[in-house]
């Protein structure tokens, strides 16, 4: 069985609103590496349609990108996609499949069948996944800004804390923090 871990952009005031980070070369090999890692991605439907609506573009070189950007698009092109949806059901960006029905059995099931594990970009989906405790590690990129406005991280929150192990915390040169915890059990 593979690990589910949770990875985002967050702000120091917790937004995560995707405009609000550094989207640099850093930060990009940042989470290039972290997809290399990881067997799968896994995202809500609104994630995944914000990705779809960019990264094939860029993949397919129908977009202007930097080579960083470019290296990032084409690995998620090939990369395994799964997408939780209760209103949508076709997902035509290469490689993506629906997770559909009981969330806890679904993403369970994608776990065990992921033996390098899944890597999870959506905050609400994350929030609902940490509330059915399947999310095993955390890796946060925390960005030197304060943005002053929503959505930020657990918005709608948990019915309790959770304990975290720190595992690393590396700083980049750009100012953003790497911040790898595991779930404390």
């Amino acid at each position: 069985m593979g690990l589910l871990t949770f990875s985002i952009n967050v702000t120091l005031d917790g937004c995560v609103d995707h405009q609000e980070g550094i989207a640099d070369v850093e930060t990009h090999a940042f989470f290039t590496r972290l997809m290399d890692e990881c067997g799968a991605m896994l995202w809500g439907r609104v994630t995944y349609e914000m990705m779809e609506s960019y990264w094939p573009a860029v993949a397919s070189g129908a977009a202007e990108a930097p080579p960083a950007m470019r290296e990032w698009a084409l690995k998620l092109e090939a990369k395994p996609k799964y997408v939780v949806s209760s209103t949508r059901t076709a997902f035509p960006w290469n490689n993506s499949h629906h997770i559909a029905g009981k969330l806890r059995a679904g993403v369970q099931q994608l776990k065990d069948a992921t033996p390098n594990g899944v890597l999870l970009g959506s905050g609400k989906l994350a929030t609902e996944l940490d509330r059915l405790d399947l999310i095993d590690e955390y890796k946060i990129l925390v960005h030197p800004r304060i943005a002053g406005h929503v959505p930020t991280l657990y918005g709608s929150g948990l019915p309790s804390t959770r304990r975290l192990e720190l595992i690393s915390a590396q700083p980049l040169r750009n100012g953003v923090v790497a911040m790898h915890y595991r779930r404390a059990r």
